[in-house]
C-alpha cells in the first residue's frame, strides 16, 4: 500500500480549514486525554490505522497508560474508565456509527447532565472532526508513522 497523495500538498486550502477546526478544539474545555480517547476510539471504529497510531502515541505522551489504550475497544467491560469517559466513549461510538441509531436520547441526556450544553456541543464537534480526519486518512491511504 502506498499513500495516494497528501491533502496538505494537493489541497492546502482544505487542509487549512481542517486545521482551523483543530484550533477551535484547542479552545474547548475538553481534557486533552479525553480528546485523545475520542480520536482513538473513532479511528478504531473507522479503521484508520494512521490516526490510531498517531493518537495512541499522542495519548501515551500525554500520560495515558498502555493498559487503558489496550482496553479501549472493550471499555464497557473495563472498570478503568470513569463515568465521564464512559459517556464520552458512548457519544463517540454513537456519532461515529450514526447510521445505526445516532446519538441516543439516553447518552445525550447523560452528556447534558455531566458536561452541560456547551460541553456536549464541543464533544459532538470533536467526534465529527476526527471522523472527517479518518475519512481523509483512509481515502488517501495514509501510512502509520509517515
Amino acid at each position: 500500500m502506498t499513500t495516494r497523495f497528501l491533502m496538505n500538498e494537493t489541497e492546502p486550502g482544505a487542509y487549512a480549514a481542517m486545521l482551523g477546526l483543530e484550533k477551535y478544539l484547542a479552545t474547548t474545555g475538553i481534557a486533552p486525554l479525553h480528546h485523545e480517547l475520542i480520536r482513538i476510539r473513532a479511528s478504531q471504529i473507522n479503521g484508520c490505522a494512521f490516526c490510531v497510531n498517531k493518537h495512541s502515541i499522542d495519548a501515551l505522551n500525554s500520560g495515558e497508560t498502555t493498559q487503558r489504550l489496550l482496553l479501549l475497544p472493550v471499555w464497557r467491560e473495563s472498570p478503568q474508565f470513569t463515568e465521564e469517559e464512559r459517556i464520552i466513549l458512548a457519544m463517540t461510538e454513537e456519532v461515529t456509527l450514526i447510521s445505526e441509531k445516532g446519538l441516543t436520547d439516553e447518552t445525550y441526556e447523560k452528556a447534558l447532565a455531566t458536561f452541560g450544553l456547551n460541553g456536549t456541543a464541543q464533544l459532538i464537534m470533536a467526534v465529527n472532526i476526527i471522523n472527517a480526519w479518518d475519512r481523509i486518512g483512509i481515502t488517501t491511504r495514509r501510512i502509520p508513522g509517515q
